[in-house]
């Protein structure tokens, strides 16, 4: 899954995103209001993590347009102020929720997963293909019945293969999806964790693989030869 944060306090917003790399999120940042609004616009994320005090366009603002625009990308509202009115306003301009600063990583950690179980319109919580079994909001895997112990890049590797389980998913996708914005295109990360996810997935016996589309990307691939 993929997230948005947009705070202009740099610091605070990588410490946001490194606390939820740790929970296996890709996560954006927007340093202002207006780049904020222009990501939401051209990408496709699971959640949004909006401060309200922005130098340029209110979080208010932002999330206003959103909504008005028929988007339907969960919000999470960051305030400093904690009166009944501040919050009310953040809710009625669209937000899902809301949480006041400063705040412990890991209370930010379960009020995400709360926000992305409710997901936008289309939001599937388990996936399935042959015996591969994935739990989106539990991060949980199982092939063969068996629980895949998968690092988090692995598992959102596989819950985008899921996703797209009729269709050629390309090495960029992938960049773009799993890992972060502007990550390099060069890297040869890709193949190597996608190595380590057929390793597993062979062996626990999946009836489901991996298949290269040279010069494409990835598919998923029932694999008759696995044995129960």
């Amino acid at each position: 899954m993929k997230l948005l944060v947009v705070d202009d306090d740099r610091l605070f917003a990588t410490l946001v995103q490194r606390g939820l790399r740790e929970e296996g999120y890709a996560v954006d940042i927007a340093p202002t209001g207006n780049e904020g609004r222009m990501l939401a616009h051209v990408n496709s994320y699971d959640g949004i993590i909006l401060d309200i005090a922005l130098p340029d366009v209110t979080g208010l603002q932002i999330a206003r347009e959103l909504r008005v625009e028929g988007r339907a990308t969960p919000i999470l509202m960051l305030t400093g102020n904690t009166t009944r009115e501040d919050i009310i306003r953040g809710l009625d301009a669209g937000a899902d929720d809301y949480l006041t600063k400063p705040f412990d990583m890991d209370v930010l950690k379960a009020r995400v997963r709360a926000l992305v179980r409710r997901g936008g319109a289309n939001r599937t919580e388990t996936l399935t293909f042959c015996d591969l079994v994935v739990d989106r909001i539990g991060h949980h895997a199982r092939a063969n019945g068996q629980s895949l112990d998968l690092t988090p890049k692995e598992f959102s590797l596989l819950e985008h293969l899921l996703l797209h389980a009729d269709q050629i998913v390309t090495r960029t996708t992938l960049l773009e999806k799993v890992w972060d914005l502007h990550f390099d295109p060069g890297s040869n990360v890709v193949d190597v964790h996608m190595a380590r996810l057929r390793t597993k997935l062979r062996r626990s016996h999946a009836k489901a693989g991996v298949a290269t589309v040279r010069g494409i990307g990835y598919r998923l691939t029932p694999n008759p030869t696995a044995t129960g």
